[in-house]
């Protein structure tokens, strides 16, 4: 219970914080439409406020009861009641606290410019065709369900070919007993089904130019050593259809609009880093106060 109620508090500060740093806070942001849901010294609290705390609430799998609203009003009334104290005291004009003011108002207006970029920029279906395109080449194609053996010396591999070249059946014992694959050795280098993409380059090609029920008869080289391969079977991969990728391609596609977007804006601004000149400036300044005396002049006698 106590973890809820300083969430709870905590919402109304900043919904409260919020208000403060807005002009014409003694009258609701929506006029005569707003609902109020309580007074504190002439001082409406909304219901567009409770709704806000509470849909953060909801978010965090609180539920959304009568006793629960009730307690975010008495909340933000009590919130509300020493944010007053505090305007009296001059503490919103001043010091660590105006400070806090004026950056809550920026990122809350920051993200309210993204919210509005997001609702007002939907993708199209040109944009949607172009990510799917990509996910539809990244997926085409076979997957391969094949066994390996994997030892450290060519000439162990090629012995262990010349036994499958005399009995194939072999192959899950010879893993068993010689490959050096810890993922693999005891299930007689079984690694299921896999792109060969997903694989390093030198196994990938060498799986992708097998036969169903073939292996190679020379060994695969890669940088853990060498690979005997057999291939128990393959299929067509399929693509997601577009409706199953559509939400992760959604959000991609409006991160990549908005990062070009805010790129686009920041291009156009004048941006000074004066901290970074001033820190500067300071270095210099303390290095050369420091430096050695036999630097300076030498005073005449």
């Amino acid at each position: 219970m106590l973890k809820k109620s300083r969430f709870v508090i905590g919402s109304a500060m900043a919904v409260l914080a919020l208000s403060a740093c807005s002009k014409g806070t003694d009258a609701p942001a929506d006029g005569a439409k707003s609902v109020i849901a309580a007074t504190v010294n002439g001082k409406p609290i909304s219901t567009k406020q409770v709704d806000m705390i509470m849909k953060q609430q909801g978010a965090q799998g609180m539920p959304d009861t009568p006793e629960m609203r009730k307690m975010v009003i008495d909340n933000l009334a009590m919130a509300s009641l020493v944010a007053q104290e505090a305007v009296k005291k001059g503490l919103d004009k001043s010091g660590d606290v105006a400070d806090q003011l004026e950056m809550m108002k920026t990122n809350v207006l920051a993200q309210g410019y993204v919210d509005d970029y997001l609702k007002n920029s939907p993708v199209t279906d040109a944009e949607y065709a172009a990510e799917y395109a990509k996910i539809k080449e990244a997926t085409a194609g076979n997957e391969y369900s094949a066994r390996h053996i994997l030892v450290d010396k060519e000439e162990d591999a090629k012995a262990i070919i010349a036994k499958l070249k005399k009995d194939v059946k072999q192959f899950a014992g010879l893993a068993k007993a010689q490959s050096k694959d810890p993922g693999s050795k005891d299930k007689g280098g079984e690694l299921g089904w896999f792109d060969p993409r997903s694989m390093v380059p030198e196994f990938g090609n060498a799986v992708s130019k097998l036969e169903k029920g073939k292996f190679t008869e020379e060994p695969v080289k890669s940088q853990y050593g060498y690979h005997v391969i057999i291939v128990d079977d393959s299929r067509t991969k399929e693509a997601p259809t577009l409706e199953q990728v559509k939400p992760r391609l959604t959000q991609q596609i409006q991160q990549q609009n908005l990062k070009k977007f805010l790129d686009g804006l920041k291009e156009k601004a004048k941006i000074e880093i004066i901290g970074e000149k001033a820190a500067s400036a300071s270095a210099s300044a303390s290095a050369a106060a420091s430096a050695p005396a036999a630097a300076a002049p030498a005073a005449s006698k």
